[in-house]
């Protein structure tokens, strides 16, 4: 166990002295009162890969993006879709292939250039040209195919047009109801400045305070590569007051241990932000102490789930639901907890299905009857499945190396050992290995997750579930599921979403997967700190924090 020297080990005199040096002096109790000092800090173990819009994939760099820039639309914190740069939603027309934007018409870049439909337009078609990993949320619209092509005969969407300075218009090829929630999302639909682009470099324009010109509340004004990063809200903000944060400095720190100690010697406000996490031993330690009001667990984006191939081996087609349905019912998932995410404080049992806990179209805890441990029953149909065990006969479970993986994995074992009296030989690749043989549905039984890239169901089925999907790795297909995912795709969330649940259960009765875990994103936040925390998706925006006096 590591050592700490943290509140638990502290003297309170010591504890009293470390946290008035660090803050101030300044009344205890639940004052409103703001504190002089309004700095927070916070730690992450690696560097940001880009802050640029249009190759943004990683969720590191999402949580600091999204307080620099800004699109058309966002998600607030409740996970509502809400305008941002836009006076209101976007116009859809009755046929739902045209959207009309409308911008403000006070928008400024932080360096003072005003923002019109043109640097939208330029913004977009750069993002969708450069064909990085979310250049897809364009491809609703007319003229994509042409950018994203192997050899593009176009740098620009056809389908995006503008009316006048203020007004832009999308042509969609066909109705996507999802589509709001893509732009939603952020990344490539956030806006940047051309002129600054062009000065700066193509590559290089975002590495520096002067270079990192957006329209949103906070700039970056500091940047040691590898070590730190300071933010500090934009003066003079077109969007009015940037709330009461002053300063954010980031620590660029690999020792994931020594984030809690600092925490606890008041170097740091919160622990958690940027999708960092801390350790297992200390959410555990503050789950159990007298300091467990300043820890919040909130859902994740993840799901983990074993896969069955429906396309070779003893669990494909029809004949393979039983076999698969035992070894589902075959895994206590509360062991697994237990023993693969530090007795629950890295992820939750699934028992709602594969779409993660908190995101649009979770069936609710226990809604999946598959993932009920019963030993006996799973016992019992595993024996009329498969008498004399010769289907299972070599079975093999691969998973990516990584440690929770192998926990996972060799609980997987033991369990399926113990409950159905099935011995699985395990094997562990490397990352880049599994997923390319994933993706050619090369396993029989496998490790799978998925992380959420927005929120609505389309994101889970067409790229996991539906008979043309590329990253489910086994191969499943239900025409009829299809057919329902393609009419719920068209229509808006309110109107689609009981399709999606019904394609769920659709799902659940054929046993497409085991699901075993939904991830948490845990929060340390000092208790004087007010507007801390997140949501599934993403951390709380910076212009809701505040410091109280303490």
């Amino acid at each position: 166990m590591t050592q700490r020297t943290g509140w638990k080990a502290l003297s309170g005199s010591v504890l009293v002295t470390l946290l008035l040096a660090a803050c101030g002096s300044g009344s205890t109790g639940t004052s409103e009162n703001l504190a002089a000092d309004q700095t927070i800090r916070f730690p992450i173990n690696d560097d940001i890969g880009t802050f640029d819009p249009a190759h943004q994939s990683a969720l590191v760099d999402f949580d600091f993006a999204q307080n620099i820039f800004q699109g058309p639309v966002k998600f607030d914190n409740a996970g509502k879709i809400v305008p941002d740069l836009l006076t209101k939603l976007p116009d859809v027309s009755s046929d739902a292939l045209t959207y009309t934007f409308h911008l403000k018409q006070n928008i400024k870049f932080s360096n003072g250039d005003p923002v019109k439909a043109d640097d939208v337009l330029y913004s977009w078609n750069r993002a969708a040209a450069a064909g990085d990993a979310y250049a897809g949320n364009f491809s609703p619209i007319v003229g994509y195919d042409a950018v994203s092509a192997k050899v593009p005969t176009s740098k620009t969407l056809s389908g995006l047009t503008k009316t006048d300075d203020y007004t832009f218009v999308a042509k969609l090829s066909a109705p996507a109801g999802w589509w709001l929630s893509a732009l939603a999302l952020g990344g490539v639909s956030w806006v940047i400045d051309q002129k600054v682009v062009t000065a700066k470099g193509e590559d290089t324009w975002w590495t520096t305070p002067d270079g990192l010109v957006a329209t949103g509340p906070f700039k970056m004004t500091a940047r040691v590569p590898k070590a730190s990063l300071d933010f500090a809200p934009v003066a003079n903000w077109w969007g009015g007051s940037t709330g009461a944060i002053k300063k954010i400095h980031v620590d660029v720190i690999a020792d994931q241990a020594s984030w809690v100690t600092k925490y606890e010697q008041g170097g740091y406000e919160i622990v958690g932000y940027a999708n960092m996490s801390p350790t297992a031993e200390d959410i555990l330690r503050y789950q159990a102490g007298t300091h467990k009001a300043e820890l919040t667990l909130n859902p994740s984006v993840r799901s983990s789930w074993v896969g069955f191939s429906f396309v070779k081996g003893p669990f494909a087609g029809d004949a393979g639901k039983d076999g698969r349905t035992a070894f589902s019912m075959a895994i206590d998932r509360a062991q697994m907890v237990d023993v693969a995410c530090a007795k629950g404080a890295q992820c939750t049992p699934a028992t709602g299905g594969l779409i993660a806990k908190g995101l649009k179209g979770y069936l609710g805890d226990g809604q999946d009857p598959t993932s009920k441990f019963d030993a006996a029953a799973a016992k019992a149909l595993y024996t009329k499945w498969d008498p004399t065990g010769s289907k299972v006969k070599g079975l093999k479970y691969t998973y990516n190396t990584s440690a929770t993986n192998k926990l996972v994995a060799e609980n997987l074992q033991a369990q399926w050992k113990q409950n159905l009296g099935v011995t699985v030989a395990l094997e562990a690749l490397d990352r880049q290995t599994f997923f390319s043989n994933r993706d050619k549905k090369t396993y029989v039984l496998f490790r799978h997750s998925w992380s959420a890239d927005y929120d609505h169901p389309q994101d889970w089925f067409d790229n996991l579930f539906t008979c043309a999907a590329g990253s489910s790795g086994s191969g499943y297909c239900n025409k009829t599921m299809d057919d329902l995912v393609t009419k719920a795709d068209q229509k808006p969330i309110d109107q689609s979403l009981n399709d999606y649940i019904s394609a769920q259960k659709m799902m659940i009765a054929d046993v497409v997967g085991a699901p075993l875990f939904y991830s948490i994103q845990p929060y340390l936040v000092k208790p004087y700190v007010k507007g801390a925390g997140g949501n599934a998706f993403f951390d709380y925006y910076w212009t809701a924090l505040k410091v109280l006096q303490h």
